[in-house]
């Protein structure tokens, strides 16, 4: 009997163990409840599974952020397929129209070609007569004036400024000629008035009135009216002629020296002094003579000849402003019709491109 008690004790003690152990999760322990087990599922029961997350604030903003922001890619993506809706569409309803008109050219064409007579002859084929219209006319015309003006404007260019340089060479030349012919004449001129003053002076100062013409003009020349050694030289031997001739009448101031000095040396002392005078005024006289009379002719001269270049300046001037002005209304027509020729060429390859289409 020890020994079935022993063993009892020693079978309860396992069972003890597997019933209050936790350990072992799989093993699961029967236990009696009176607590009555419902056929349904109560709300209360859903609680397990909802995420822990509902009520938390950060969440709640981030889920809101992003809702926001999907919202917003949509509404770009809306906007996006639109635009290529409307670019779509209207590809769509030009290349509809180009059909179109390609089909209604191509049945113009086929009735034109129906319509033609096939038994046609090499007699019947009419030549070809091109009725050019005005502007075709206009722009040909153009052509060959701009050629003919390109090929002759440089070498009116180069007759101009040729005609230009052999005019400004005439008038230096004709300037040069003026000046040294007034210089000449009022060198003669001066010599005039140098001798006549020089008479002047010695009339005045000598009192030599009575004197014949010829005499005068032996005395004084053009190389002593204003050389004082000279015409104190001239004036002594007249004072010598006067004392030889025994005359005193005719010869006032030397009559009178001679009666008042006696001495020579005083006498010829006196007339060089007086000599002096006079040929110093002679040679002013002569000098303002010159330059007056050389003024005078060069101002004459230069003004005709200026006249004269200023006459073939405008000439030519005007003759060239009105080449210019001729070759840029050409130039300009012929842009314009250049221009409207091209217009028309291109609208004339962009037809038969279509055709080919």
């Amino acid at each position: 009997m020890k020994v079935h008690y022993i063993n009892i004790l020693l079978f309860a003690l396992p069972l003890n163990i597997l019933v209050n152990s936790q350990k072992n999760s799989y093993i699961t322990s029967h236990r009696l409840t009176k607590r009555q087990i419902k056929s349904h599922r109560s709300l209360c029961e859903c609680d397990l599974y909802t995420s822990i997350y509902d009520e938390d604030p950060e969440m709640k903003n981030v889920m809101q952020d992003f809702d926001r922001q999907t919202s917003q890619r949509f509404k770009e993506y809306d906007e996006r397929m639109q635009e290529k809706r409307q670019n779509c569409k209207e590809k769509c309803e030009k290349d509809i129209q180009t059909i179109i008109l390609k089909d209604k050219i191509q049945k113009e064409l086929t009735g034109n070609f129906s319509s033609l007579q096939t038994d046609i002859s090499t007699d019947d084929v009419p030549t070809c007569v091109c009725e050019k219209s005005v502007a075709d006319k206009v722009e040909k015309t153009c052509l060959k004036c701009g050629g003919v003006l390109g090929g002759s404007i440089p070498g009116l260019g180069l007759i101009g400024g040729t005609a230009l340089y052999a005019i400004n060479l005439w008038k230096d030349a004709e300037l040069a000629a003026a000046i040294q012919f007034a210089t000449k004449k009022g060198i003669k001129e001066g010599i005039k008035a140098g001798i006549q003053a020089s008479i002047e002076g010695v009339k005045d100062t000598f009192g030599l009135e009575n004197l014949c013409k010829p005499r005068w003009t032996s005395i004084f020349t053009a190389n002593n009216y204003s050389n004082k050694d000279l015409l104190i030289f001239a004036i002594k031997e007249e004072y010598i002629t006067f004392v030889d001739s025994g005359i005193s009448e005719g010869y006032g101031v030397l009559s009178f020296y001679k009666s008042q000095f006696g001495e020579q040396s005083r006498i010829f002392y006196a007339l060089s002094e007086n000599a002096k005078t006079v040929a110093l005024k002679a040679g002013k006289a002569a000098e303002q003579a010159t330059k007056e009379t050389t003024k005078a002719l060069t101002l004459e001269n230069t003004a005709e000849i200026t006249t004269v270049s200023s006459t073939y300046y405008t000439a030519i001037i005007a003759s060239i402003v009105a080449i210019v002005v001729i070759v840029l209304v050409m130039l300009i027509i012929y842009l314009i019709l250049r221009y409207r020729r091209k217009k028309k060429i291109k609208k004339k390859l962009q037809y038969i491109k279509l055709l080919k289409e």
